[in-house]
């Protein structure tokens, strides 16, 4: 108990200064960006003393460092900065961004976590036999197609030629749950490429826990075949996976952009979209930094998940 909670200890130390890193780079990125916001804020022909005017109300003016520690500070108090285009909180942007994201990341989990799963574990019972070359063809195959392509054809057989679901979300607004019929689509385009490497990954675990001395020893105790690939040997095989889903999950939080530009879901990808188009610095920063913490947080999780499963490896008698 004292290793696992050292460990914990160190990881969580480790994450601190993973997520400090991660405020400092999106600063230095930020102020390395060419061009100044004031003069964009300005308009199309700025005039000097306005551009003052606005470089001295947005802190423009004041050193670089002094507004390294009054933006870390003010983050520190759950402060994200104020929009320089419309002057609400970054943190509302976020908000009001968050539920549709949320939502989506949501179903795509939900279903992401059984069909990989269970692919994979029937690709693994069969290896080398059909399903199993079928269920590598096909993922190895969905996984090279670009999701916006994915969704244009979507779109085009789904919803243009067939008229069996909406192709956008327009006119929706943030709710989408009441109606799911403007879900399929963005979902279906998200399962493509994560059930595809967790399956992969699932049948490559499997595999190996299937052959391995203890699932051996627990057939040799005549511990049932279902009770050996699902007790013994699938917490095993999908340790490795935990890694590829909080990845594919801190992806979805994220904002897929393409997906949610394409569909017209009015999420955080949009958002980032239409503050880095008028470039609003401050909306652009507490994105990143809220992206990157939870990249980071995610990672604890999936780690803490791997951490309680790989141990798992001997059989009772």
């Amino acid at each position: 108990m004292s290793g696992m909670r050292s460990w914990l200890a160190r990881r969580l130390l480790l994450g601190i200064a993973q997520t400090a890193a991660v405020v400092l780079l999106v600063f230095a990125l930020t102020e390395a960006l060419p061009g100044d916001a004031a003069v964009a804020l300005a308009g199309d022909q700025p005039d000097p003393e306005r551009i003052a005017a606005i470089r001295e109300s947005m802190g423009l003016d004041r050193p670089v460092h002094q507004r390294l520690l009054d933006w870390t500070g003010g983050l520190l108090h759950g402060d994200l900065g104020t929009s320089l285009a419309s002057g609400r909180p970054v943190a509302t942007y976020i908000a009001d961004g968050f539920g549709p994201t949320l939502l989506l990341a949501t179903l795509t989990m939900v279903l992401l976590v059984p069909l990989g799963t269970g692919l994979g574990v029937l690709a693994a019972r069969h290896e080398g036999k059909p399903a199993d070359r079928l269920v590598s063809s096909v993922t190895l195959g969905l996984y090279a197609v670009p999701e916006f392509a994915l969704g244009v054809l979507l779109i085009t057989v789904f919803a243009i030629r067939l008229g069996w679901l909406p192709p956008t979300a327009v006119g929706y607004g943030t709710d989408l749950l009441a109606h799911p019929a403007a879900l399929v689509l963005p979902v279906l385009v998200l399962l493509s490429r994560p059930v595809c490497t967790l399956a992969r990954l699932v049948r490559a675990g499997m595999i190996d826990a299937l052959a391995s001395p203890y699932v051996a020893q627990a057939r040799r105790y005549g511990v049932p075949g279902a009770r050996v690939r699902y007790t013994h040997a699938l917490p095993n095989a999908v340790t490795p996976a935990t890694q590829q889903l909080a990845r594919t999950l801190d992806w979805l939080l994220s904002g897929v952009i393409v997906v949610e530009a394409l569909f017209v879901i009015p999420g955080l990808g949009t958002v980032l979209i239409n503050a880095v188009a008028e470039r609003d610095l401050p909306v652009v920063q507490g994105l990143a930094v809220v992206f990157g913490a939870l990249t980071v947080v995610l990672n604890i999780g999936a780690d803490l998940v791997a951490h309680r499963f790989a141990p798992r490896t001997e059989v009772a008698a």
